[in-house]
């Protein structure tokens, strides 16, 4: 099979990656060079898809179906376009993602489905989280600790007005991926997330470690939601555990970037394939042949002069073109920049156990190793500050 992803920053990686372990060709195309997921494809194009061109539509004409990996609402459309006029298929549900792109819209649809969330304000207490609607994860969210910064923040009837503003609640992250399809809507493998000191996601682990009754809930909020959204894709659902109850963050309808890898190295279940077969009307999706779930470490480093670093996955998206290294320092795979002799580079390290403490455990010897081999004074693992 043949996929053009369109978007080359961190869900690029995503698409490319699992595209390449589905054994499909990938043509990647973006308007920037240099882009991380440029060393991951087979073809790259330099190319902008909201402009008419002859070259892209014949590429588009040649693929099997499009793929986009990016969150730019005019791509969006020029890609709608392409895909009416050349009759492709394309694996994009505009309807729900504009619904996810809002926080206060996903709000809504959590209030309507009686979906837990944090209280927002004035319903709630100090300490409080305040983001900006339209932007995914960690992008410009900050914590209202005390009545002084409480008092800063009600100088700003504008973010009061247009962002949310919410309890801060504290407990292990997790997330799950739905994909929807014709009324269909499938839940897969439960992921936990750890975060660097500016709360962006540094490690993905698998299995997730919640009990039964909890995953169970997880899953029937997953459905929830997508059914309420009529979901055609994929989307994923951020939840916090606090007190005992999962509590909803957010959910973002696009291919996600981190999770789906982590589910594919844990489960065997490679949700990009799944995508592309559905929307092709291929019957059948292959599955790595192991009984259960294996263990599953994902975590991002960056190298110094004198030390490691586990950083959230922003480090990933400026280091240029990633390549994807097989046993690397005792890693699996890591997709990264690194060369013999660079003395500062990223990477992601993509590791795998029988269950999740052999994992865990060869991760902690790849780090060793790490800091071994290139004589690395320092280790740093730095925690949200609380």
């Amino acid at each position: 099979m043949r996929v053009a992803v369109v978007g080359g920053k961190l869900q690029g990686v995503e698409a490319c990656y699992l595209a390449k372990k589905a054994g499909w060709e990938v043509f990647l195309i973006d308007k920037k060079d240099g882009v991380p997921a440029q060393g991951l494809c087979d073809e790259f194009y330099l190319w902008d898809v909201t402009k008419q061109d002859a070259q892209l539509s014949a590429l588009f004409q040649k693929v099997d179906f499009i793929l986009p990996a990016l969150e730019n609402k005019e791509a969006h459309a020029g890609l709608i376009r392409w895909a009416d006029k050349l009759d492709v298929p394309l694996v994009f549900d505009r309807a729900s993602y504009e619904i996810s792109c809002s926080k206060i819209d996903s709000n809504q649809v959590f209030r309507e489905t009686g979906i837990p969330m944090p209280k927002l304000w004035p319903e709630c207490t100090l300490p409080l989280v305040v983001k900006p609607s339209g932007s995914s994860g960690s992008d410009g969210v900050f914590k209202v600790r005390d009545r002084e910064d409480l008092e800063k923040l009600q100088e700003r009837p504008e973010i009061l007005e247009t962002w949310v503003v919410q309890e801060f609640v504290e407990g292990p992250s997790y997330s799950i991926e739905v994909i929807g399809w014709q009324g269909h809507f499938t839940c897969y493998q439960v992921t936990e997330l750890e975060m660097d000191e500016h709360y962006d996601c540094k490690r993905v682990l698998a299995p997730a470690g919640l009990d039964f009754v909890l995953e169970n809930e997880f899953v029937r909020i997953g459905e929830r939601i997508a059914r309420h959204l009529n979901l055609s894709g994929i989307m994923d659902v951020e939840v916090i555990l606090h007190e005992g109850q999962l509590k909803v963050l957010e959910i973002d309808a696009r291919l996600p970037s981190q999770t789906p890898t982590v589910v594919y190295q844990s489960s065997g279940i490679n949700m990009v394939e799944i995508l592309g077969n559905h929307c092709t009307q291929v019957q059948g999706t292959r599955k790595k042949e192991w009984p259960g779930n294996r263990g599953a470490v994902y975590e991002h480093i960056s190298v110094s002069m004198d030390a490691v670093k586990v950083c959230g996955e922003h480090i990933m998206s400026e280091a240029g073109p990633l390549h994807l290294i097989p046993d690397f320092f005792g890693a699996d795979e890591a997709i990264t920049n690194y060369c013999p002799g660079k003395k500062d580079w990223v990477a992601t390290l993509i590791i795998s156990g029988a269950d999740r403490q052999e994992a865990w455990e060869k991760r902690c010897r790849v780090i060793d190793q790490v800091r071994q081999e290139l004589s690395l004074d320092h280790y740093i693992d730095l925690l949200p500050e609380g």
